[in-house]
C-alpha cells in the first residue's frame, strides 16, 4: 500500500487524538454472537481470536485477513450509519476512540441497548492480552489462548533478543507533504522499545504531529522509516533526505514497512515489530 490521501488522512486522525481510550471491557451479556468492528485492528483481533464469523459489519478498510472483506460495511470508521448499524441487529458494538463514530452512534446504541465497548491497544503486550479478551466475549477461548500465547512468545523473544544491544534512534515519516511523524503513539514506540529503539519525536505529547524537515535534521536519527513497501518510493524517500542533508539517508539507512501492519495496534504489528528489529540491526552493524 502506497502513500497519500489514506495517510495524510491517518496522520491527521491521530494529531487528533490526544489520549488514549479504555481498553476491551467485558460486557454483560458474553458470550456475544453479532458484533460490529468500527476499526481495521479489532476485526483483526477477532480472527485472531477465532470470533471472525461474530463479526457482522466492519468499517471501510476493514480488509484483513481476506475473509473479512466480505462483511457488510456500516460506514468507514468516521462517518457510519447508525441505520445500517441497527439493521445488522448487532448484540455489541467495539469502537477504537470513544470519538468520532462512536461518539455519534452512543445515543443510539444506548437506546437500542447495544454495548459499546472499546479496543485500544497501547503497548504490544496489549495485543495477545485483547485477543484473550476477545475470546471471552465472543465464546471462543479454545482459538484465542493459543493464539494469544503464540504473539506473547514472540513480543518475549524480541525483547530477550535485544535487551542488550546499542540503542538506535528512529524517524518515522506518516506523510509528506506536508510532512507528519510518529510522535508519542505508545504502541508503535514500544514496538521500537523492544527492538532498541528510540523516536526522536517521542517527546511531542500527540500520537502523530506535523513537523519540518529543519526538526528531522536538528534530531539527526539513525534511522528512516516510512511505510512504503516500493523499492522506488523508498528509492525516492532517500533521495530526498538525503538532497536535505540527512545522514541516515546518504548511509543508506532507509527503510520501508507496511503501512496495515505499523499502523494497526493488532496482531500484525507484532510483525512489524520483527520488521523494525530487522533494520535496526541492519543499522548496528553498519555503524556510524
Amino acid at each position: 500500500m502506497r502513500g497519500g490521501s489514506f495517510l495524510a488522512g491517518l496522520a491527521a486522525l491521530l494529531a487528533a487524538l490526544a489520549c488514549t481510550a479504555p481498553t476491551l471491557a467485558a460486557g454483560s451479556a458474553a458470550p456475544y454472537l453479532r458484533a460490529i468492528s468500527l476499526a481495521p485492528h479489532i476485526t483483526e483481533l477477532a480472527f485472531a481470536a477465532g470470533a471472525g464469523g461474530h463479526i457482522a459489519g466492519t468499517v471501510e478498510r476493514s480488509d484483513y485477513p481476506p475473509a473479512a472483506r466480505t462483511i457488510t460495511r456500516v460506514g468507514d470508521g468516521v462517518a457510519v450509519s447508525a441505520e445500517a448499524v441497527l439493521a445488522l441487529r448487532p448484540d455489541l458494538v467495539i469502537a477504537w476512540h470513544a470519538s468520532g463514530a462512536a461518539q455519534r452512534l452512543s445515543p443510539t446504541l444506548r437506546g437500542a441497548q447495544v454495548p459499546l465497548i472499546y479496543s485500544a491497544p497501547a503497548s504490544l503486550d496489549d495485543i495477545p492480552a485483547e485477543i484473550l479478551r476477545m475470546g471471552d466475549l465472543f465464546g471462543t477461548g479454545a482459538a484465542a489462548r493459543p493464539a494469544s500465547q503464540a504473539l506473547a512468545a514472540r513480543i518475549n523473544a524480541l525483547r530477550a533478543g535485544h535487551a542488550q544491544k546499542p540503542p538506535v534512534t528512529v524517524f518515522i515519516e506518516i506523510s509528506s507533504p506536508p510532512l507528519y511523524v510518529v510522535a508519542r503513539d505508545p504502541a508503535i514506540n514500544d514496538a521500537l522499545k523492544a527492538c532498541g529503539g528510540i523516536n526522536i519525536f517521542a517527546d511531542i505529547a500527540a500520537p502523530a504531529a506535523q513537523a519540518s524537515a529543519e526538526s528531522v535534521l536538528l534530531r539527526q536519527p539513525d534511522v528512516i522509516i516510512a511505510p512504503y513497501t516500493s523499492a522506488a518510493d523508498i528509492a525516492r524517500l532517500r533521495e530526498r533526505w538525503e538532497r536535505a542533508g540527512l545522514a541516515a539517508a546518504s548511509q543508506g539507512q532507509v527503510y520501508g514497512i507496511d503501512p496495515d501492519e505499523l499502523f494497526r495496534p493488532g496482531p500484525r504489528l507484532v510483525d512489524a515489530a520483527e520488521t523494525l528489529c530487522r533494520y535496526l540491526e541492519q543499522a548496528r552493524r553498519a555503524g556510524p
